[in-house]
């Protein structure tokens, strides 16, 4: 927004103006600064003072003190002459506008201004001709559609700043109404939203004295009043009435609270605005003559309405004013009587400020502040106790499936799997099995047969071998005792009371190859996490303190050179040089969770399908010899079965609800340990729980900003979207790369603190 501002020094009857023109933005120094000269024109005066005279002769009833209308002739005639003495008036301004001195001052307007601009122009000067001279004529209006003036004194003083409430605080004093319809500016005052109005009817001195004292954002008086240049009077009540001086200490404390605007939608009143500014009140709207009633209350019904919608305090005022052209067939010159008298320290506030002030006070900040840290901790205290652990899950699932599927199938695996067609071939050939989930003797001692053709890295049984091999195959019982490349696995008992509710390990396998298979679902029944090692109960048939897939991964990368292994430390596993960090009680998403033993986060391969984790082969493949040996030569081989017919077939949810079998949670387990350690593929990280609780507290005062800052509901449920959409953006690209941070509790930090504030603003 521009700021024009012209001072005039001088008089208008004698020696003229010296004018001097500043142009610049809003709150800051002008760009431009320029001086003209505006001759002296005693016709001008005598004009002016010609067309008020046959203004106030009109016979129409005003807001005037009550019984002072003079009626002189015929109305139509009154009506004739005072059209002509106006439009004199006209002529006579723009001649002297147009004077040679002024020139200058003329261009560089029309140079440095654009058409589109919102410019507010300032009429700065003591001179009283000056101040009621109807400056709305000037050609320069008409070529700017989006420029406004305002009256102003060249003496001026800031005052305090604002401190008003959340909504818009209105004291409206309805005075002596003889002859007048005061109650339509009541009723339009009171249909205003986000408003608090205080009505005072006809009120005494007294009670008028005690309401100012308070603290009000908007003065509006409608009724009868009259001003000379010494003087200006207000009638509150049909016997009393007041000048400004004499409510001058009520006035100074309401301005001093933050009164920002008067409205006096009565008769001549820049006598009114003249004393007024000396209290240095922000800005007022006047009738610079007396005011006929439905001017009063149409003027009133335009401004207030546009102001209120969103446009600014001068725009709404010229759109007021104009629109009350289609009155002057009745009422002659209506456009001519609103004015603002403007302190010209002030940069005007709009309606969204008036009723948003108070977040700038320190109570504000401090409630502000203060909310913001009990919703912080309370959400983080809800989430302490498992409440949010839940919606955090499904979040973490979400990501997963978000996550890009550019990783191919780990070449350093492949999977034996045990299908239908492999369960049919033994039962044709008659090998016998003991157990469902589990290979005959014979099938596994030719499986075996034919992977000694090849050089693998390590062998995994992902099959129960609870029972004796059969005394037909006494290769196999060497083969599992000798072989050192050879895992078991066994099943650790839920309860250590019910030994029979573990499976052991094959009794031909040495201890230090036992592992176990046991998995750690959530609540949800969907596998997120990876079992390490962990103690097992003392009755458990299992004795296994590590996992197949540990196992599996360190025998490979001790085949790789890789030998250091630690995991003394109750924090952290470490393989080589990379370091498991391992989940606690209170893990991010993860709370009041059993998090015993070493467990860490599954770190899915990003493919497609969980099971394309790495190449997958059947029993008869290898068995008929259908395979090459580079699937084979130094590869982990994981065998197990995944035949959907087989009883209590060991499958699991992972995220997504996908269903697979438990060879393939153990191929991704083991990848995701040798990926970290050979490729240095990331990990699952977290942050600690003071950073996590910044991270909230962070988001609960954007929430809370935007709410006192942001007050149009359309804006600020775009706003609060934004802000959710850069939340949630923000946690999944931390998820791309491996980092799971706050998204429920910071969304919900965001929400409430939002919500907080906008309730809290409306009840204020």
């Amino acid at each position: 927004m521009k700021l024009v501002i012209l001072k005039f020094d001088g008089d208008l009857e004698n020696q003229g103006f010296r004018v001097t023109l500043e142009i610049g933005l809003e709150n800051a120094r002008p760009d431009i600064e320029i001086s003209g000269i505006l001759p002296p024109y005693p016709d001008l005066v005598l004009t002016l003072h010609q067309w008020r005279l046959n203004y106030r002769n009109l016979g129409i009833s005003n807001r005037i003190k009550p019984q002072e209308i003079i009626y002189d002739g015929l109305i139509q005639n009154n009506f004739s002459q005072c059209r002509e003495f106006a439009n004199q008036l006209s002529e006579c301004l723009s001649i002297w506008l147009n004077s040679e001195g002024f020139r200058g001052i003329n261009n560089t307007l029309r140079e440095e201004l654009k058409r589109d601009e919102i410019i507010r122009v300032l009429i700065r000067s003591e001179n009283p001709e000056i101040q009621r001279l109807p400056w709305h004529l000037w050609d320069f209006f008409n070529r700017y559609s989006q420029a406004e003036f305002a009256v102003a004194s060249i003496i001026s003083e800031t005052p305090p700043k604002p401190q008003g409430k959340a909504k818009v605080r209105i004291l409206a004093i309805l005075g002596n109404s003889v002859n007048i319809n005061i109650q339509a500016d009541r009723d339009l005052l009171e249909s205003l939203p986000n408003v608090d109005s205080v009505f005072l009817v006809e009120p005494s001195r007294q009670k008028l004295n005690d309401y100012l004292w308070q603290q009000w954002d908007i003065l509006f008086f409608a009724g009868h009043s009259e001003s000379d240049d010494d003087t200006a009077r207000i009638y509150i009540n049909q016997r009393d009435s007041l000048t400004i001086d004499e409510l001058k200490y009520g006035l100074k404390k309401a301005i001093f609270q933050g009164l920002q605007i008067a409205i006096f939608n009565s008769c001549d009143g820049l006598g009114l605005a003249r004393q007024l500014n000396s209290l240095h009140i922000p800005q007022m709207i006047v009738m610079r003559e007396p005011v006929p009633d439905e001017v009063a209350q149409e003027f009133l019904k335009h401004f207030i309405t546009a102001f209120a919608s969103g446009k600014s305090f001068y725009l709404a005022s010229r759109e007021a004013r104009e629109k009350l052209q289609g009155m002057e067939d009745r009422f002659p010159n209506a456009t001519w009587l609103p004015v603002i008298f403007q302190n010209p320290r002030v940069v005007p506030l709009s309606w969204d400020n008036l009723s948003t002030r108070k977040q700038n006070s320190r109570f504000n900040y401090q409630y502000a502040l203060l909310v913001t840290v009990l919703v912080t901790v309370g959400i983080m205290g809800v989430r302490y106790f498992g409440l949010l652990q839940p919606m955090e899950l499904k979040a973490y699932d979400h990501f997963m499936a978000l996550r890009p599927q550019n990783e191919s199938p780990d070449p350093r695996i492949l999977i034996v799997a045990i299908d239908e067609e492999d369960k049919k071939d033994q039962s044709e050939k008659g090998m016998k099995r003991e157990h469902e989930n589990s290979l005959s003797d014979e099938a596994l001692l030719r499986l075996l047969q034919q992977l000694d053709k090849y050089q693998p890295s390590t062998i995994g049984l992902d099959i129960y071998h609870d029972f004796p091999v059969d005394s037909q195959y006494p290769e196999l019982k060497e083969r599992l005792a000798e072989d050192n490349r050879i895992f078991a696995v066994c099943k650790v008992a839920e309860n250590s009371e019910k030994k029979r509710d573990g499976i052991a390990p094959p009794k031909e396998v040495k201890s230090d190859r036992h592992t176990f298979s046991d998995v750690k679902k959530d609540n949800d029944n969907i596998l997120r996490r990876q079992f390490l090692s962990f103690e097992p109960p003392l009755k458990s048939p299992c004795k296994a303190e590590k996992s197949l897939n540990l196992q599996l991964a360190r025998h490979y990368l001790h085949s790789k050179g890789i030998n250091q292994y630690d995991y003394t430390h109750k924090e952290y596993l470490q393989i080589g040089n990379k370091v498991f960090q391992t989940l606690k009680q209170h893990t991010s998403g993860y709370q009041k969770e059993d998090t015993s033993g070493y467990q860490i986060l599954l770190n899915y391969r990003d493919q497609k399908s969980f099971k394309e984790i790495a190449k997958t082969v059947s029993l008869t493949d290898i068995l008929n010899n259908k395979i090459n040996s580079e699937d084979i030569d130094n590869r982990i081989i994981l065998v197990g079965v995944v035949a959907p017919s087989s009883d209590n077939l060991d499958e699991h949810n992972v995220p997504g609800n996908e269903k697979i079998q438990g060879v393939y949670i153990q191929a991704h387990m083991v990848s995701q340990i040798i990926s970290a350690v050979e490729d240095n593929r990331p990990l699952f990280w977290w942050w600690p729980l003071w950073l996590e609780t910044i991270w909230v507290l962070g988001w609960s005062l954007v929430g809370m900003a935007i709410a006192l800052f942001i007050r149009k509901p359309l804006y600020l449920g775009f706003s609060v979207l934004i802000g959710l959409i850069v939340i949630f953006q923000s946690c999944c690209i931390i998820f791309m790369q491996s980092g799971w941070i706050p998204l429920i509790p910071s969304a919900l930090a965001f929400i409430l603190a939002s919500t907080l504030a906008t309730l809290r603003l409306r009840i204020n």
